[in-house]
């Protein structure tokens, strides 16, 4: 799986999705009632401590002058890694892992209307389509006739998950993104600390094995997106990642009992469905702006 290809990409990417949905089900194994916090701080320990050596490594072998660029960057990425591991952890305690997995997927939605706001991209009419029968979707899959916290949780979960999505655009090229993962991990470490003390929640040992669990597991849906969007174009495979709604119904029946109703299914459906055309649409352009340099590459040659 060196993820070259696309098959191979597509597989990675499977997998990675595989590991995120196990990462949800150790976050909501640890129950309505885990101290929130303290789950997150431990968290970001974990990480750190998994992410560290490779880091180190990899300072070793870069130029010592590009160890620090990118510092705010890293900063306000992992204070956002904080807030989301919040969101993602009440969402979590308060819904089912179907339910909430479907509202995650509305990120992308969020990355296409952030990108036009804070880069002017441009929105088609297709995006915007997209938009809407997203936030439909939404609403079908939680079908608010009242507003909870677990709700609004899930949905700014979305919302800041697709803030450091964007982020990732701005990270110096220059270091390695296991590096910058590591720093933006070693950053989470002290609001999370401080918020961890400020809850006042007294020490649960069983917490640190969801936390571990739950680090290792993101830990390897990171190196997977790394190894799956490396060498292909994103929109060629991005899709395999939806697989993870399938992991979050089979493992929200098998390990919590829970069963969908048809409203999941079909808001599921408005929110992804878009989202694969938008992706076909990519990959048909992208085809015709080879088609049309290998054509002038031929004239040329002729």
């Amino acid at each position: 799986m060196s993820g070259r290809t696309v098959s191979s990409a597509i597989l990675v990417l499977v997998l990675g999705s595989f590991f995120a949905t196990l990462c949800d089900v150790f976050i909501k194994m640890a129950g309505p009632d885990v101290a929130v916090f303290q789950l997150t701080f431990f968290r970001a320990v974990f990480m750190c401590m998994i992410l560290l050596p490779i880091a180190l490594f990899k300072y070793q072998r870069m130029e010592k002058s590009t160890a620090l660029i990118g510092i705010k960057l890293h900063f306000l990425r992992g204070n956002l890694w904080v807030l989301a591991g919040v969101l993602l952890t009440i969402s979590l305690a308060a819904l089912p892992l179907a339910t909430a997995n479907a509202v995650f997927y509305t990120a992308p939605i969020f990355i296409m209307l952030l990108g036009a706001f804070f880069y002017k991209e441009r929105l088609s009419i297709h995006v915007i389509a997209a938009a809407l029968l997203g936030f439909v979707g939404i609403l079908i899959i939680l079908r608010p006739t009242e507003i909870t916290f677990g709700m609004i949780s899930a949905i700014l979960f979305a919302v800041v998950l697709a803030a450091n999505s964007l982020l990732i655009k701005k990270i110096p090229q220059e270091q390695s993104m296991m590096y910058g993962l590591c720093i933006t991990q070693l950053f989470a470490l002290p609001s999370a600390g401080a918020l961890a003390w400020w809850e006042g929640a007294s020490f649960d040992p069983d917490i640190l094995i969801f936390a571990a669990l739950s680090s290792v597991c993101s830990i390897s849906y990171s190196v997977a997106c790394l190894v799956g969007y490396r060498y292909v174009a994103s929109s060629q495979v991005t899709s395999a990642e939806y697989s993870g709604l399938i992991f979050a119904f089979l493992l929200g029946w098998w390990w919590f009992g829970e069963t969908p109703d048809w409203a999941v299914f079909i808001g599921s459906l408005f929110v992804i469905l878009p989202l694969l055309y938008l992706s076909h649409q990519d990959i048909r352009r992208i085809r015709r702006s080879q088609s049309m340099t290998n054509t002038r590459a031929n004239l040329s040659a002729g």
